[in-house]
């Protein structure tokens, strides 16, 4: 079902909480809320990312797919699972294993690691750096809140938002070395 939205403003948070997708109203520093922020940000940056694509059209329908994926990430978050209650969108192993196989297709034209590398090289590489860090964020804070009372995750999620900063991390070596981009390492 399509969402429609016809006004951007509700004031209905500005006593400092906000609706989950079950109409439950959290504060908005719930770690909940947080997680599904986090989600949102790293999608941002992945949008950033392919502002730098143009020549890399295979890389930027795999993050085209990712962001939409990343909408039902969100989504997941927003709706606590229930006892009981029918199933709202939720992250499938699909999606994981999808990653999985783009993770390997781009590490397959890849050198070894001999070193870490360091952030950087392209704009495209360093801001899927950007991405990558701000998902490993998500994933903690989806992982702290997984370990709460009554709060419930599936793991089809997590394991998503942990594959998605290994996807991120091969597509910046991915990213520099079609475009012959010497990655800095620690070695200097």
């Amino acid at each position: 079902k399509m969402v429609v939205l016809n006004r951007i403003y509700t004031r209905t948070g500005d006593d400092g909480t906000t609706a989950l997708g079950s109409g439950e109203r959290r504060p908005k520093y719930d770690l909940r809320i947080s997680a599904y922020g986090t989600v949102d940000e790293t999608n941002a940056a992945i949008g950033v990312v392919r502002l730098h694509l143009s020549d890399a059209r295979g890389l930027d329908a795999m993050l085209g797919l990712i962001q939409n994926d990343l909408f039902d990430l969100g989504a997941d978050l927003a709706v606590p699972e229930r006892e009981g209650k029918a199933e709202r969108l939720r992250v499938l192993s699909t999606q994981v294993e999808r990653l999985e196989r783009d993770i390997d297709t781009l590490n397959a034209a890849l050198a070894p690691l001999t070193s870490f590398i360091l952030p950087g090289g392209s704009p495209a590489a360093a801001y899927l750096h950007v991405a990558r860090t701000i998902c490993r964020r998500a994933e903690r804070v989806m992982v702290e809140l997984a370990a709460q009372p009554n709060e419930r995750i599936s793991s089809a999620a997590i394991q998503y938002v942990n594959r998605l900063s290994d996807f991120l991390f091969v597509a910046g070596r991915s990213v520099n070395d079609k475009f012959l981009v010497r990655e800095p390492s620690s070695e200097g």
